[in-house]
């Protein structure tokens, strides 16, 4: 990995973007954004088992996407995903290359074997590396040259699938959480969230590290910033310099998340609903986008899908601070139980979804590989 160059700029940062469409939150952070995903989940949890006797099928939600694999609950595969795209589709997608990573003894013929794919695609640096199968951001990183491409690479699992993409240098990023039941005429966007990346200013005196563990939110994350930022935590940052913290747009990565669902226009829903539909069979997800700006996004335009999920997104709202614990968890029940409800609808037309032990299987198989993803920027 090429060490960090204290001069140079910060790729689309943009702090401020859409914060005067949704204000400052109330709290620093969400009052349960801490808590063990076992405990916060746990009465999801007990619904889904509810939802699962009515419709006689633990599994019902893996046909609520019938031509994804499993749903897109998990495991499935971005390649697979991105590539059942129409062209249409595709053109609002950031590129990507799709490579199968060696071993050790491979790591030269694999640089050059990706570098010239690259090539080819017309791809240049900096670009954004992320693992074909994975969530939460695991694994994705921003490579700037051949020399980080080489470190992530070496970094990732042997003889696994990983993706190449454009980077996208817009201000603003969003998640728009889509669904359209079977005998809809339309689909709706069902949630948006507006993400914001976290900094901290340099004073010219203070280092990386206690900026960080000095600051008032990044200082009750401290764990999630520090080990990411190792290389550079005794660097000093110039007075006025603001330092980017977090590149993944997640929140269990560090990420800012606002309840953007008050600005979704008419016309971004009906640009969502059109582009959804140039996906095989695509009812219920999320769309990852990032935006030049927020008056463009409300008109439907001037942004970039750089992802998409199925079955196992969320509505990301609920992580807004200001989101009360019973909101969000009346509409994690909400997204629920359509979820099921867009399997039943399939189920009755032939569709059968897959059995536990196959969900379970490909679930630990996800879980063991996001262990082993290199660190997530």
């Amino acid at each position: 990995m090429t060490e960090h160059r204290p001069n140079a700029p910060e790729i689309g940062h943009a702090p401020e973007a859409g914060h005067a469409q949704v204000g400052s939150p109330k709290r620093i952070l969400s009052p349960f954004e801490s808590w063990p995903p076992v405990l916060f989940y746990a009465p999801v949890i007990v619904y889904w088992l509810l939802l699962a006797l009515r419709h006689r099928s633990l599994t019902l939600p893996a046909v609520a996407n019938p031509q994804i694999e499993h749903g897109g609950l998990c495991g499935e595969s971005k390649t697979k995903l991105f590539g059942s795209m129409a062209p249409e589709g595709r053109e609002w997608l950031a590129p990507y290359v799709s490579f199968v990573r060696g071993d050790e003894s491979t790591i030269d013929r694999d640089v050059e074997r990706l570098t010239a794919e690259l090539d080819s695609a017309g791809l240049e640096f900096p670009l954004v590396a992320k693992p074909d199968v994975g969530c939460h951001g695991a694994g994705v990183r921003l490579v700037h040259d051949r020399a980080e491409l080489r470190a992530y690479l070496r970094a990732f699992p042997a003889h696994e699938r990983l993706l190449i993409q454009h980077f996208v240098d817009y201000e603003g990023e969003a998640g728009i959480f889509y669904v359209r039941r079977p005998n809809d005429a339309v689909g709706r966007i069902f949630s948006m969230t507006l993400k914001y990346f976290p900094t901290v200013i340099g004073d010219g005196v203070s280092t990386l590290g206690q900026l960080i563990r000095h600051d008032p939110r990044a200082g009750r994350l401290a764990h999630m910033y520090l080990p990411r930022h190792q290389h550079r935590i005794h660097w000093v940052p110039p007075e006025g310099k603001r330092v980017r913290l977090v590149f993944a747009g997640n929140h269990c990565k560090g990420a800012m998340f606002r309840n953007g669902g008050r600005l979704v226009t008419p016309e971004l829903a009906r640009r969502i609903d059109e582009l959804a539909r140039t996906i095989p069979s695509f009812h219920f997800g999320r769309f990852d986008v990032r935006f030049r700006s927020l008056g463009e996004l409300m008109q439907g335009q001037g942004f970039t899908i750089v992802e998409f999920n199925g079955g196992g997104s969320e509505a990301t709202h609920i992580w807004d601070p200001d989101t009360t614990l019973l909101s969000a968890y009346r509409d994690l029940f909400a997204q629920t139980r359509i979820l099921f409800e867009i399997g039943a609808a399939h189920r009755e037309v032939g569709h059968e979804p897959a059995g536990w032990r196959v969900l379970l299987a490909s679930w630990l198989r996800e879980q063991q590989l996001k262990r082993a993803y290199p660190l997530t920027e």
